[in-house]
């Protein structure tokens, strides 16, 4: 009978500790899933620090960014601070990101490696939209990434359920 009785509150142990992990996994970052049209392609705007998640030709939502701390122009090789221009593809997720959640793309392309390779350099790569820098150096400046695309961290908890992988990310001067 003693068996029984240990039996009955290992289950319920079980039955409790499974529900705390599912309730403390369900509220994980705050992020509540997306339902809504499917973000077919994002534009970046960079000289009006702006970014439109797009439904075909509809606008879904739009953000302030900040951008690589050397915005104007396309990036010409790692560690020059620009921010690419052209299209690439979201290629990768990162929940976690050091800078709160991040969502990739596919930077650099054959065109941006041998551009780089022609003035010796490497092209660099992990270029991504992401959110706010842990740095309180950053907080209030206005372009302060390397060449990724920040949004504050609330924002980034819509964004990164929205953009599926292999939307097309179009990054304009």
């Amino acid at each position: 009978m003693s068996s029984t009785v240990t039996g009955s509150k290992m289950r319920a142990i079980l039955i409790v500790a499974i529900t705390a992990i599912s309730f403390v996994l369900s509220g994980c970052g705050g992020m509540k899933p997306y339902n809504g049209p499917e973000v077919t392609r994002i534009l970046v705007y960079k000289e009006d620090r702006k970014m439109f998640l797009m439904h075909h030709d509809k606008v879904l939502k739009s953000y302030d960014i900040h951008l690589g701390f050397e915005p104007v122009g396309h990036k010409q090789y790692e560690g020059d601070g620009k921010t690419p221009e052209g299209s690439y593809l979201i290629n990768r997720r990162n929940p976690n990101s050091d800078f709160y959640l991040s969502i990739g793309m596919s930077y650099p392309n054959t065109d941006d490696v041998q551009r780089a390779r022609a003035v010796g350099k490497s092209a660099g790569g992990d270029i991504f939209i992401h959110g706010e820098s842990p740095d309180p150096r950053y907080k209030n400046k206005k372009d302060w990434t390397w060449g990724c695309i920040a949004v504050t961290d609330k924002e980034m908890e819509e964004i990164y359920p929205m953009v599926n992988l292999g939307t097309v990310i179009s990054v304009y001067p």
